[in-house]
């Protein structure tokens, strides 16, 4: 996989891939265009976008110091930032509306339990983005500028990363272990492979924020102070 692949081959060859083309700005149609060609189009580095698509593929991909140094601060941020906001607009919003159906049909005392759950699983996503968001994001990017006005380190960020994929194996418990057999059986599952996939897709980004941004940051962090 090279910066000459076919972004087509690439894509159909890892079905996973769709997921990040939005983020990126990329849009479907790429003919026999290359992976350069169509990140040149979108604006996008494709050195980043290769590093993003390895991760995806294995998740067990380590970085070199190299490709960590090919970033740039405006595709790492921009991409997690897009990241942000298709969970939040369209991915949890999607489970949600599934969810809802099969709550109205549960005994109280699990549809209640699934309704708090989720509930609080939306604000914890919500405090996790808005900390990036609002505090990390705003510290790199006065990094970047050599503008630093706020006592902070890529260190702190990084001690405090939760997971926000892990207390979705709860609910995928919650749904297949206890609800009675006949709530929707087959929409349970339709909704189960959905919440696998969201698991997924954020366990890959937590892997992007700690195996790239967290580095890139400490180079940036390191120049700064050798300045």
């Amino acid at each position: 996989m090279t910066e000459s692949t076919k972004m087509a081959e690439l894509v159909m060859s890892n079905p996973n891939l769709m997921l990040t083309l939005s983020r990126f700005g990329i849009e479907l149609g790429f003919c026999d265009h290359s992976v350069k060609e169509v990140c040149t189009k979108a604006g996008i580095n494709p050195a980043f976008f290769l590093l993003v698509c390895n991760i995806y593929i294995n998740q067990d991909y380590i970085p070199s110091e190299n490709e960590i140094q090919s970033v740039d601060i405006n595709s790492i941020l921009t991409y997690l930032s897009n990241s942000h906001k298709y969970y939040v607009e369209e991915r949890i919003p999607h489970i949600e509306l599934h969810l809802e159906r099969i709550i109205k049909a549960c005994p109280n005392k699990f549809g209640n339990t699934i309704n708090r759950f989720f509930a609080e699983y939306k604000k914890e996503v919500a405090n996790h983005f808005c900390y990036e968001e609002f505090t990390v994001f705003p510290y790199i990017n006065s990094l970047a500028s050599k503008t630093i006005d706020k006592q902070f380190s890529i260190h702190e960020f990084e001690s405090n990363h939760s997971n926000i994929e892990d207390k979705l194996g709860d609910l995928m418990s919650i749904l297949i272990k206890y609800l009675p057999a006949e709530i929707f059986p087959k929409e349970r599952i339709e909704i189960s492979l959905d919440i696998m996939d969201l698991s997924s897709d954020l366990r890959c980004h937590t892997i992007v924020e700690e195996r790239v941004l967290v580095p890139f940051v400490e180079l940036l962090e390191k120049q700064c102070h050798e300045n």
